[in-house]
């Protein structure tokens, strides 16, 4: 991924942006859903790759699997895990249909598109450019990791880079977990964004 700007500011802010490991799909409620025992082991990976990172805070959305997916994390480096519910996964509604991925896409064709009791992708980005905000601003010239999902952190990607669409999305969604790490300035101008970590594991 590319730089988006050039300019620094006189505080730099890092965030590392890591999307949760595999969860349970089995489990429906979206919210208490886990990770599964694979998930769980791949947490270490994180840690092995954050760990010297000077990571100063550890946010995450308020969703089971996410906590979890920085738990390992947090113990090692002796850090509370705090939460923003705005940071949470799109909710996808009253969906009852296999094609799935036809919503999906239909979504980012429309970030105005929703269905019933569901959220469209310019709510989702809303928020959570909004509890990135507030982050940047309790944490100014901090190194903060924040634990979120993969559309939540799409919508972000694409707040930064408008080019981010439904292929960038495919490419990730299999990506579990998956860290960027991003460089602000003291005006919360993406610098940077770069790929730290992969871990491929099928999206079911």
């Amino acid at each position: 991924m590319g730089k988006f700007a050039t300019q620094k500011g006189n505080f730099m802010t890092t965030v590392y942006f890591i999307r949760h490991a595999q969860s349970d799909r089995f489990t429906q409620d979206d919210r208490t859903r886990p990770l599964t025992a694979e998930g769980l082991r791949d947490t270490e990976k994180i840690t092995a790759a954050l760990e010297n990172s000077g990571i100063d805070h550890i946010i995450s959305s308020p969703y089971t699997r996410t906590i979890q997916t920085v738990t390992h994390l947090a113990k090692r480096l002796g850090l509370e895990i705090e939460t923003d519910e705005d940071f949470r996964e799109r909710s996808a509604g009253k969906w009852h249909g296999e094609h799935f991925f036809d919503f999906i896409k239909a979504q980012w064709e429309d970030f105005s598109y929703h269905i019933l009791d569901g959220e469209c992708l310019a709510d989702v980005q809303k928020r959570n450019i909004a509890a990135l905000h507030r982050a940047f601003k309790k944490y100014r010239g901090k190194t903060v990791a924040i634990a979120t999902h993969g559309t939540a952190l799409s919508t972000m990607l694409n707040y930064y880079n408008p080019s981010f669409g439904y292929e960038d999305f495919i490419r990730i969604v299999d990506y579990m977990p998956y860290v960027i790490k991003a460089e602000f300035d003291d005006e919360n101008k993406c610098l940077s964004l770069t790929e730290v970590l992969i871990v491929e594991k099928e999206y079911k």
